[in-house]
Protein backbone atom coordinates (compact mmCIF):
# COMPACT_ATOMS: atom_id res chain seq x y z
CA UNK A 1 0.00 0.00 0.00
CA UNK A 2 1.59 3.25 -1.32
CA UNK A 3 0.33 6.36 1.13
CA UNK A 4 0.48 10.33 0.26
CA UNK A 5 1.61 11.93 3.44
CA UNK A 6 0.25 15.42 4.24
CA UNK A 7 0.06 18.11 7.21
CA UNK A 8 0.33 21.64 7.87
CA UNK A 9 -1.60 22.72 4.93
CA UNK A 10 -2.27 25.82 7.10
CA UNK A 11 -4.79 27.14 4.36
CA UNK A 12 -2.55 27.60 1.47
CA UNK A 13 -4.38 26.63 -1.65
CA UNK A 14 -1.80 26.97 -4.47
CA UNK A 15 0.69 24.67 -2.36
CA UNK A 16 -1.77 22.16 -1.26
CA UNK A 17 -2.77 22.18 -5.80
CA UNK A 18 0.83 21.63 -6.53
CA UNK A 19 1.49 18.84 -4.03
CA UNK A 20 -1.82 17.40 -5.09
CA UNK A 21 -0.63 17.55 -8.85
CA UNK A 22 3.27 16.24 -7.89
CA UNK A 23 2.46 13.33 -5.95
CA UNK A 24 2.33 10.32 -7.78
CA UNK A 25 -0.37 7.74 -8.08
CA UNK A 26 -1.08 6.32 -3.89
CA UNK A 27 -3.96 3.96 -2.13
CA UNK A 28 -4.49 6.29 0.43
CA UNK A 29 -3.92 10.23 1.97
CA UNK A 30 -3.10 10.92 5.27
CA UNK A 31 -3.30 14.19 6.99
CA UNK A 32 -1.48 14.76 10.09
CA UNK A 33 -3.58 17.99 10.94
CA UNK A 34 -3.43 21.53 11.32
CA UNK A 35 -5.36 22.19 7.87
CA UNK A 36 -6.57 25.79 8.79
CA UNK A 37 -4.29 29.07 9.90
CA UNK A 38 -1.81 31.85 8.89
CA UNK A 39 -2.83 31.61 5.22
CA UNK A 40 -5.92 32.70 3.39
CA UNK A 41 -7.64 29.95 1.78
CA UNK A 42 -8.71 27.66 4.82
CA UNK A 43 -12.69 26.94 3.64
CA UNK A 44 -10.90 26.13 0.28
CA UNK A 45 -7.78 23.57 1.52
CA UNK A 46 -10.63 21.75 4.48
CA UNK A 47 -13.03 21.26 1.55
CA UNK A 48 -9.84 20.01 -0.53
CA UNK A 49 -8.53 17.83 1.91
CA UNK A 50 -11.65 16.70 2.87
CA UNK A 51 -11.96 15.48 -0.16
CA UNK A 52 -8.46 13.74 -1.19
CA UNK A 53 -7.80 12.55 2.51
CA UNK A 54 -8.95 9.07 3.87
CA UNK A 55 -7.65 10.04 7.58
CA UNK A 56 -7.35 13.60 8.98
CA UNK A 57 -6.03 13.95 12.52
CA UNK A 58 -6.96 17.28 14.67
CA UNK A 59 -3.84 19.48 14.46
CA UNK A 60 -3.90 22.95 16.90
CA UNK A 61 -4.91 25.56 14.98
CA UNK A 62 -7.52 23.27 13.91
CA UNK A 63 -8.72 22.93 17.44
CA UNK A 64 -8.84 26.30 18.40
CA UNK A 65 -10.51 28.15 15.22
CA UNK A 66 -13.05 29.39 17.62
CA UNK A 67 -11.07 31.07 20.07
CA UNK A 68 -7.95 33.14 18.33
CA UNK A 69 -7.35 34.77 21.37
CA UNK A 70 -5.22 31.92 22.58
CA UNK A 71 -2.57 33.01 20.62
CA UNK A 72 -2.63 36.30 21.33
CA UNK A 73 1.28 36.39 21.43
CA UNK A 74 1.79 35.75 18.36
CA UNK A 75 -0.17 38.01 15.63
CA UNK A 76 0.33 35.76 12.62
CA UNK A 77 -1.09 33.01 14.26
CA UNK A 78 -4.25 34.80 15.65
CA UNK A 79 -4.76 37.03 12.87
CA UNK A 80 -5.01 33.52 10.56
CA UNK A 81 -7.77 32.22 13.08
CA UNK A 82 -9.60 35.14 13.23
CA UNK A 83 -9.28 34.85 9.37
CA UNK A 84 -10.82 31.20 9.55
CA UNK A 85 -13.47 31.38 12.05
CA UNK A 86 -14.58 34.64 9.60
CA UNK A 87 -14.41 32.31 6.71
CA UNK A 88 -15.70 28.65 8.06
CA UNK A 89 -19.16 27.95 8.21
CA UNK A 90 -20.38 26.70 11.59
CA UNK A 91 -21.15 23.36 9.70
CA UNK A 92 -16.93 23.19 8.86
CA UNK A 93 -15.97 24.50 11.84
CA UNK A 94 -17.82 21.43 13.67
CA UNK A 95 -16.14 19.01 11.04
CA UNK A 96 -12.46 20.47 12.06
CA UNK A 97 -13.47 20.52 15.52
CA UNK A 98 -14.48 16.17 15.56
CA UNK A 99 -11.21 15.22 13.73
CA UNK A 100 -9.44 12.81 16.19
CA UNK A 101 -6.27 13.25 17.94
CA UNK A 102 -4.97 9.77 16.55
CA UNK A 103 -5.59 7.55 13.44
CA UNK A 104 -4.33 4.10 12.98
CA UNK A 105 -4.44 2.72 9.21
CA UNK A 106 -3.57 -0.82 7.28
CA UNK A 107 -4.33 -2.56 10.52
CA UNK A 108 -2.70 -0.72 13.10
CA UNK A 109 0.90 -0.69 10.90
CA UNK A 110 0.47 3.36 10.86
CA UNK A 111 -0.54 5.93 14.06
CA UNK A 112 -0.86 9.35 12.92
CA UNK A 113 -0.69 11.98 14.90
CA UNK A 114 -0.28 16.01 15.03
CA UNK A 115 2.15 16.42 17.24
CA UNK A 116 3.41 13.59 20.38
CA UNK A 117 1.57 10.51 20.62
CA UNK A 118 0.79 11.62 24.33
CA UNK A 119 1.45 14.93 24.67
CA UNK A 120 -0.50 17.08 23.22
CA UNK A 121 1.05 20.18 21.35
CA UNK A 122 4.74 19.07 21.67
CA UNK A 123 7.12 20.11 19.32
CA UNK A 124 9.00 16.74 17.82
CA UNK A 125 11.64 17.88 15.88
CA UNK A 126 14.25 15.15 14.58
CA UNK A 127 16.69 15.24 16.76
CA UNK A 128 13.64 13.63 19.20
CA UNK A 129 13.21 10.98 16.82
CA UNK A 130 14.91 8.60 19.16
CA UNK A 131 12.55 9.21 21.95
CA UNK A 132 9.25 8.03 20.21
CA UNK A 133 10.68 4.11 20.26
CA UNK A 134 8.61 3.70 23.39
CA UNK A 135 5.26 4.59 21.49
CA UNK A 136 5.26 2.41 18.63
CA UNK A 137 5.54 -1.39 20.12
CA UNK A 138 2.30 -2.19 18.15
CA UNK A 139 2.65 -0.15 15.25
CA UNK A 140 5.36 -0.01 12.32
CA UNK A 141 5.66 3.60 11.77
CA UNK A 142 4.45 6.70 13.26
CA UNK A 143 3.84 10.29 10.70
CA UNK A 144 3.45 13.06 12.80
CA UNK A 145 3.60 17.02 12.08
CA UNK A 146 3.49 19.95 14.15
CA UNK A 147 7.51 21.36 13.66
CA UNK A 148 6.66 21.72 9.82
CA UNK A 149 10.26 19.92 9.58
CA UNK A 150 10.64 17.28 7.00
CA UNK A 151 12.32 14.62 8.06
CA UNK A 152 12.30 10.49 8.61
CA UNK A 153 14.00 7.69 10.31
CA UNK A 154 14.05 4.27 11.85
CA UNK A 155 13.92 3.67 15.28
CA UNK A 156 14.02 0.63 16.70
CA UNK A 157 12.56 -0.86 13.49
CA UNK A 158 9.75 1.24 12.78
CA UNK A 159 9.38 4.15 10.65
CA UNK A 160 9.05 7.26 11.93
CA UNK A 161 8.41 10.22 9.34
CA UNK A 162 7.52 13.98 9.21
CA UNK A 163 6.54 14.90 5.75
CA UNK A 164 7.25 18.48 6.41
CA UNK A 165 4.44 21.78 5.87
CA UNK A 166 2.66 21.70 2.92
CA UNK A 167 1.54 25.15 3.35
CA UNK A 168 4.20 27.15 5.85
CA UNK A 169 7.56 24.90 5.58
CA UNK A 170 10.26 26.12 8.45
CA UNK A 171 13.00 23.86 7.40
CA UNK A 172 14.96 26.26 5.06
CA UNK A 173 13.43 24.94 1.57
CA UNK A 174 10.08 27.28 0.76
CA UNK A 175 8.69 24.76 -1.62
CA UNK A 176 6.08 22.88 -0.55
CA UNK A 177 6.79 19.23 1.44
CA UNK A 178 5.38 15.48 1.36
CA UNK A 179 6.13 12.56 1.70
CA UNK A 180 4.91 8.86 0.12
CA UNK A 181 5.16 6.00 2.35
CA UNK A 182 5.13 2.17 1.15
CA UNK A 183 3.70 0.29 3.76
CA UNK A 184 4.00 -3.61 1.53
CA UNK A 185 7.64 -3.84 1.91
CA UNK A 186 8.45 -7.53 3.02
CA UNK A 187 11.23 -9.61 3.75
CA UNK A 188 12.46 -11.59 0.63
CA UNK A 189 13.24 -14.72 2.67
CA UNK A 190 10.25 -14.94 4.33
CA UNK A 191 7.31 -12.86 2.69
CA UNK A 192 6.50 -10.95 6.02
CA UNK A 193 6.16 -7.63 5.76
CA UNK A 194 6.19 -6.81 9.52
CA UNK A 195 10.05 -7.30 9.82
CA UNK A 196 11.21 -4.21 7.95
CA UNK A 197 10.28 -0.83 8.48
CA UNK A 198 7.91 1.10 5.84
CA UNK A 199 10.09 2.50 2.85
CA UNK A 200 9.97 6.52 2.52
CA UNK A 201 10.08 9.54 0.01
CA UNK A 202 10.08 12.93 1.02
CA UNK A 203 9.42 15.09 -1.82
CA UNK A 204 9.30 18.92 -2.41
CA UNK A 205 7.88 21.03 -5.18
CA UNK A 206 7.76 24.77 -5.77
CA UNK A 207 4.42 26.59 -6.04
CA UNK A 208 3.02 30.07 -6.74
CA UNK A 209 4.31 31.98 -3.72
CA UNK A 210 3.50 35.93 -4.74
CA UNK A 211 -0.05 34.22 -5.47
CA UNK A 212 -0.19 33.84 -1.80
CA UNK A 213 1.22 36.75 -0.54
CA UNK A 214 -0.81 38.95 -2.73
CA UNK A 215 -3.82 37.37 -1.16
CA UNK A 216 -2.60 37.64 2.40
CA UNK A 217 -2.70 41.64 1.43
CA UNK A 218 -5.94 41.76 -0.38
CA UNK A 219 -7.26 39.92 3.17
CA UNK A 220 -5.52 42.00 5.65
CA UNK A 221 -2.86 39.21 7.15
CA UNK A 222 -0.01 40.44 8.52
CA UNK A 223 3.02 41.26 6.03
CA UNK A 224 5.27 38.76 7.58
CA UNK A 225 2.83 35.76 6.85
CA UNK A 226 3.97 36.17 3.56
CA UNK A 227 7.05 37.11 3.76
CA UNK A 228 8.13 34.13 6.15
CA UNK A 229 6.86 31.51 2.90
CA UNK A 230 9.87 33.10 0.54
CA UNK A 231 12.60 32.01 3.05
CA UNK A 232 10.37 28.95 4.49
CA UNK A 233 11.36 29.79 7.96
Amino acid sequence: MRVGLIADVHANLPALEAVWSDMPAVDRVVCAGDVVGYNPWPAECLERVREIADAIVIGNHDRTVDRPHEYAANRMAEAGLEHAKRELTDAQREWLADRPRSVTIADGDLLVVHDHPTIRDKYVYPSEFPSLGRYLTEHRGLVLGHTHVQHADVVDGRRIVNPGSVGQPRDGDPRAAYAVLELDQSDPGTGRSDLNPPTVDLHRVAYDVDRVVDRIADVGLPDRTGERLRKGE
